[in-house]
């Protein structure tokens, strides 16, 4: 399963990089990643109009967008879209930030496992 992820590189820039987490047969009940160590989760709603300048993750953490679609900025100028149905692992807890925003402007839910 691939999933984005938004880190800080060594100069400080947040950037957009992939990580793949592998899957294994696990018979009738479909495919199987590992154990992903995670120490809570947090349940998120947020307005139509959310826009959220520039800030860094407060910890490594998944967002798994549950409905609705944002997009988020990287301090190199990069920007992606993402809808509900799909994680984004964010790691950028030093450096320059990412920015979000909703662009359909609709509510929006999602889930944060965060991780150890």
């Amino acid at each position: 399963m691939k999933i984005t992820r938004v880190y800080s590189d060594s100069a400080g820039e947040s950037r957009f990089g992939e990580i793949d987490i592998p899957l294994k047969d696990a018979g009738d009940i479909g495919r199987l990643s590992q154990r992903q160590p995670a120490n809570g989760i947090i349940f998120r709603e947020n307005d139509a109009d959310y826009d959220y300048d520039w800030h860094n993750a407060p910890q490594r953490q998944f967002i798994v967008l549950l409905d609705g679609h944002i997009e988020i900025e990287t301090s190199d100028g990069e920007k992606r879209r993402f809808r509900g149905g799909e994680i984004v692992l964010v790691e950028d807890t030093t450096g320059k930030g990412h920015r979000t925003r909703n662009v359909d402007n609709q509510p929006r839910r999602s889930v944060f496992v965060t991780l150890d």
